[in-house]
């Protein structure tokens, strides 16, 4: 699956009319519902999205083909890879609207950027362009802006090409791993295996490759 946005940017982020009807519907007296209704649209709404592409056995690249903000940036860094054109720019507005990181973005950032890193970022409010985020580990490729789907498009059939089953346990065996011990991620490692050797394509690739050393 390949998400990416209409030109000229990826995300422009919430949507700030919204934003305004929440914050008079809180200042409403008659307003039963409070910041629980809020809870809810951020939960199935935003977190819904980040929750689908998180637990599908598919893979989502992240074509990141201008401005990611808010909440379009918490989607890009949910994919499981993240491709940029050299136009992309990642926005954190969050501390500007007095937010906080949200819909996962605490989390992956702090990952890839450790605890000063993620603050920086979230503090200093700074634009980072497509170099700068490569090589902070937020991207991982830059292209130029017209062969950015091309690219996308390029990793798809490079999945595509593995074993069915072989996406299917690898992602969520690396996801569980991000926040599992050592040990405990070797024992995920241990339990899975075996079930691979079980499947008619990692039989055929072995006899190809004996074949093939003969």
């Amino acid at each position: 699956m390949v998400l990416t946005g209409a030109d000229p940017g990826f995300s422009a982020g919430g949507d700030l009319e919204m934003m305004k009807a929440a914050v008079g519907r809180l200042r409403d007296p008659a307003d039963e519902a409070g910041t629980t209704d809020i809870w809810r649209w951020i939960r199935y709404e935003f977190g819904g999205i980040v929750r689908l592409i998180a637990r599908t056995d598919k893979a989502f690249i992240a074509a990141v083909n201008g401005a990611a903000a808010g909440v379009g940036l918490a989607f890009a860094l949910t994919c499981d890879l993240v491709l940029a054109s050299e136009r992309a720019r990642l926005v954190p507005a969050f501390g500007r609207l007095g937010l906080l990181p949200e819909v996962g973005t605490s989390w992956a950032l702090t990952r890839r950027l450790g605890y000063q890193g993620a603050f920086a970022f979230y503090a200093g409010g700074r634009h980072l362009d497509a170099g700068e985020a490569q090589a902070l580990g937020l991207v991982h490729e830059v292209h130029p802006h017209d062969e950015l789907l091309a690219a996308a498009n390029a990793w798809c059939d490079r999945i595509a090409a593995l074993p069915p089953h072989a996406l299917a346990m690898t992602k969520p065996l690396l996801r569980a791993c991000a926040d599992a011990s050592w040990d405990a991620a070797l024992t995920l490692e241990e339990f899975a295996e075996p079930s691979c050797f079980t499947t008619r394509a990692f039989a055929d690739a072995v006899e190809g490759l004996r074949s093939g050393q003969s």
